[in-house]
């Protein structure tokens, strides 16, 4: 009977061996397979939660951009309307400052340089280089600038609207006047073609109108 019992077990021996070598490695799976689970959620939530405060920070410069964009908007459409509002008082004052064929051939006729007049005073006409048909006239204690005016008598006549000024030329002289004072600035002003106008005329003055006429014989 001991016999047989030890055969018996001398059998199942190797049995025994042979299940415990084929569960040791399918526990060492299990604990792989367990353990892997575990590891990935634990890092998911790390990855997300370093994730959100970064889109946080990109969210809060956005509007950063945005309102300095805001900023400079206003600040374009300001400088082009100040350039549209340069642009629009030049050519206003251009279009004012434009003379007519008439205007401009009076300005031809204009005497300019320093002219002598009369109590020792000096006035001094100069044209605009800048603005053809426009004249500086200057003196003592007084500077205009000055346009030609038509006249029905010939006269060239020069006007400072805003300084209510008048400068009259005529063949032998010229003269300044104030006409809101109503007071001569300058008198028997004369350039050097007036000058010689001017001797002509003491040496063969004109017959005046009221002048008697000459007896006849």
């Amino acid at each position: 009977m001991k016999f047989v019992i030890a055969s018996a077990l001398m059998l199942l021996a190797p049995a025994f061996a042979l299940a415990q070598t084929t569960a040791q490695p399918a526990a060492k799976s299990d604990t792989k397979a367990a353990a892997k689970p575990a590891a990935k959620p634990t890092a998911k939530p790390t990855a997300k939660t370093a994730a959100k405060p970064a889109e946080g920070k990109t969210a809060a410069k956005a509007p950063a951009k945005s309102h300095a964009t805001a900023k400079a908007e206003p600040t374009s459409s300001r400088t082009q309307l100040k350039s549209a509002t340069n642009q629009v008082a030049a050519g206003i004052i251009a279009a004012e400052a434009a003379l007519s064929p008439a205007e401009l051939a009076i300005a031809e006729r204009v005497h300019v340089g320093r002219m002598p007049c009369e109590l020792g005073a000096f006035v001094t006409v100069t044209a605009d280089p800048a603005t053809p048909g426009h004249f500086h006239v200057e003196g003592k204690g007084f500077k205009y600038y000055m346009s030609p005016v038509a006249t029905t008598t010939g006269t060239v006549r020069l006007e400072d609207a805003k300084g209510g000024a008048v400068w009259l030329q005529i063949a032998n002289k010229s003269m300044l006047m104030n006409q809101r004072a109503g007071q001569r600035l300058a008198d028997e002003c004369m350039s050097p073609e007036q000058v010689v106008v001017a001797e002509a005329i003491k040496k063969n003055p004109p017959v005046s109108v009221l002048d008697p006429l000459p007896a006849t014989k």
